[in-house]
């Protein structure tokens, strides 16, 4: 079984009913977006794409942060209600960021995968960039903030490793929607043991 963890080159293609390569023909416009989506930049790298499709989504997080709350700054008043919580519209935004990336990430690898002619191919890392964003929901700005970001990563990680239920059997889904599926709940999974990490650290700090 090829190793998603690895590039496409130190993995041999494994054709299969459904994701068949399209006869040579040129590649579209689409067929661009869909691999600069799927690969978020990093899908090429020979050493690890996964794991750099992961910093790719804290990368996303921390931007998101920054521009979240300058937005917020901007243009709220200065005794505006928004101001007292920023960071639960933070939450908000990421969620929405979350599905977006979801959807599209669907579509995107979709069209990888049929340009490929393999079953989630290894440059596919967008999968990876929605799990690590699931796995940072926890994090608390009261919390130690580097110290939970370090978690939900080395966490999704292991996560996406290990593939704990039900996430191995949603591989098996068609097409992008099993590439995106199983790091979903890959992420959920870490989200979870995040938030247990940063309950604990509280009760001992306070």
């Amino acid at each position: 079984m090829p190793v998603k963890e690895s590039s496409d080159e130190f993995n041999p293609p494994a054709h299969r009913p459904g994701a068949v390569a399209t006869a040579r023909k040129p590649r579209s416009a689409k067929d661009y977006l869909a691999l600069a989506i799927a690969t978020c930049g990093v899908g090429y790298l020979p050493i690890a794409p996964g794991t750099w499709g992961s910093l790719v989504g804290v990368g996303l997080y921390l931007l998101l942060q920054v521009l979240t709350f300058r937005f917020i700054r901007m243009l709220t008043r200065p005794n505006s209600v928004l101001l007292f919580s920023p960071w639960s519209i933070f939450i908000a935004v990421e969620l929405i960021v979350i599905a977006v990336v979801s959807l599209v990430g669907i579509w995107a690898a979709t069209r990888t995968e049929k340009l490929a002619g393999r079953k989630d191919p290894g440059k596919v890392v967008i999968d990876e960039v929605a799990g690590q964003l699931i796995a940072l929901l926890p994090v608390l700005p009261f919390a130690p903030e580097w110290l939970s970001i370090v978690a939900a990563f080395l966490l999704f990680r292991l996560f996406d490793i290990v593939k704990p239920y039900p996430a191995r059997r949603m591989e098996n889904l068609e097409s992008g929607l099993g590439i995106m599926s199983d790091d979903l709940v890959a992420g959920a999974y870490a989200a979870v043991v995040t938030s247990v990490i940063i309950a604990i650290n509280l009760i001992i700090i306070n």
